[in-house]
């Protein structure tokens, strides 16, 4: 239902005003004067406010500015005398989104408010249209079907999900399939990437803040949570968020409500949390720097997303979707460059994928998309060559560095097929794998993100997991 403010210092008139719309069927709440306005829109925002603009404490212009500050800001008629039209033109050009000379006829008005209130629907039903026809993840390959079953049996569900799995390798993909495909796709995704927001900002981005909360808080606001109400919210990174978040995190878990920045007073939202995290929670957990109430809590339901290296069935799909998103037939890339993305070993995952191609489609112009294209290295023996090390801590014999350093060596490159390849040769064991190359568990999660990072985007690009 339409929520509808009606701000008017006129008792009489602003009651005629509330009755008339309330007969259309909004919710309707009537404040008499600017200052209760502002107090209302406080308690809860408004779709569309009517408003006088001239009231003794607190004028229209006022009101104006303020709901305009909104992080999700309501359309604003304002009513103004007859003969004072300099200031209605002024409230358009604040950002007003109709107006209304007085004496004007209830008619005229209804007709306004609910040509605000119907763009408002369509709006919202266009942006859901537009996600539910995301199509669903590429799942070609044994693995990411069994991941697909796992998202749609959860949806089902009200549970919070926990996204494991490297960087690039669609964790966002699987959290927006999970809300498409549940009983809240109607109501917002939110998605907060914690990583990429300074600590202090990130609290009151997620909780919202009040009105002189910190240096620069002007005015009221509402955080994700509330913006994903009835919704879902999803954070990725969410092993990197500070212990401070992770308090207030773990309250709203398990009570449903929080209290925002400068308040003392709770409040209650219906919402679904998603998490994804490239990290080792349970060594977080284990190291004190994750809080283990949290991570149970957080770990209802887990959905491990595979790397690209252990989902080689899908790369084609993959690839072709990118290109035909792109408006490029599956022929722009050629067999031979197909083979060559075949044996690489993919440690940016599905995001590498989508910068190598991005790159690739740049080079090749209207040409087929060849292996010179590509910019990756043949590494189809580095397994058998590159980890016979006769000690941990140095390079193989079979590899002197001088010989290395010749046209095209990347050292990136090199360092994120080393890794690979001890990994290979661990069995897949990664603290196993660290003693090989003769650093520590956590020294090697951190150069594997940091190479992943570096493989043609910049830190907390998701691309790569949009778009695939």
């Amino acid at each position: 239902m339409t929520k509808i403010l009606v701000v008017d210092d006129e008792p009489k008139l602003g009651r005629i005003i509330a009755e008339m719309l309330e007969v259309q069927g909004y919710h309707v709440t009537l404040a008499r004067g600017g200052k209760a306005a502002l107090d209302q829109m406080e308690a809860s925002v408004p779709d569309v406010i009517v408003t006088d603009l001239r009231m003794p404490d607190v004028d229209g212009m006022e009101v104006l500015r303020r709901a305009r500050a909104m992080s999700s800001p309501p359309d604003v008629i304002v009513m103004t005398a007859f003969g004072t039209t300099d200031n209605a033109v002024a409230a358009m050009r604040l950002g007003a989104a109709d107006y209304l000379t007085k004496p004007f006829a209830m008619d005229e008005l209804r007709m306004r408010v609910a040509r605000l209130a119907e763009q408002r629907r369509s709006a919202a039903q266009v942006k859901s249209l537009l996600n539910r026809v995301t199509p669903p993840p590429v799942a070609v390959s044994a693995k990411m079907q069994h991941v697909l079953e796992d998202a749609r049996k959860v949806a089902a569900s009200d549970a919070s999900v926990l996204l494991l799995g490297e960087s690039g390798t669609g964790k966002s993909r699987i959290a927006r399939f999970i809300h498409y495909e549940s009983a809240r796709a109607e109501a917002p995704l939110v998605e907060v990437h914690c990583a990429a927001l300074p600590e202090a900002l990130l609290e009151s981005e997620l909780f919202g803040y009040e009105k002189g909360a910190f240096t620069g808080a002007t005015a009221r606001k509402d955080g994700l949570l509330q913006s994903a109400r009835m919704g879902t919210l999803f954070l990725d990174e969410i092993g990197d968020i500070s212990p401070p978040t992770q308090l207030k995190l773990l309250r709203f878990l398990q009570e449903r409500e929080f209290v925002p920045l400068g308040s003392t007073v709770a409040e209650t939202v219906d919402v679904r949390i998603v998490a994804a995290t490239n990290r080792d929670l349970e060594a977080a957990v284990a190291d004190g720097s994750f809080r283990e109430d949290l991570y149970y809590r957080l770990n209802v339901f887990t959905i491990t997303v595979p790397p690209l290296r252990e989902r080689r069935e899908d790369l084609d799909a993959l690839s072709t979707t990118i290109l035909e998103r792109r408006g490029l037939p599956p022929s722009k890339l050629g067999a031979s460059a197909r083979a060559v993305m075949a044996s690489h070993s993919w440690l940016g995952n599905v995001r590498e994928l989508e910068n190598v191609l991005e790159r690739a489609i740049i080079l090749s112009g209207p040409t087929e998309i060849a292996p010179e294209h590509l910019g990756l290295r043949d590494v189809g023996t580095r397994t058998r060559d590159l980890v016979e090390m006769p000690k941990a801590g140095t390079l193989p014999s079979a590899v002197p560095p001088a010989s290395l350093l010749v046209e095209g060596f990347n050292l990136d490159a090199f360092e994120r097929d080393l890794i690979h390849a001890a990994i290979d040769l661990a069995g897949g064991n990664k603290a196993k794998a660290a003693r090989l190359l003769g650093i520590t568990r956590r020294r090697l999660y951190s150069r594997l993100k940091t190479l992943a990072e570096t493989s043609g985007e910049t830190p907390g690009e998701t691309s790569g997991e949009e778009a695939v």
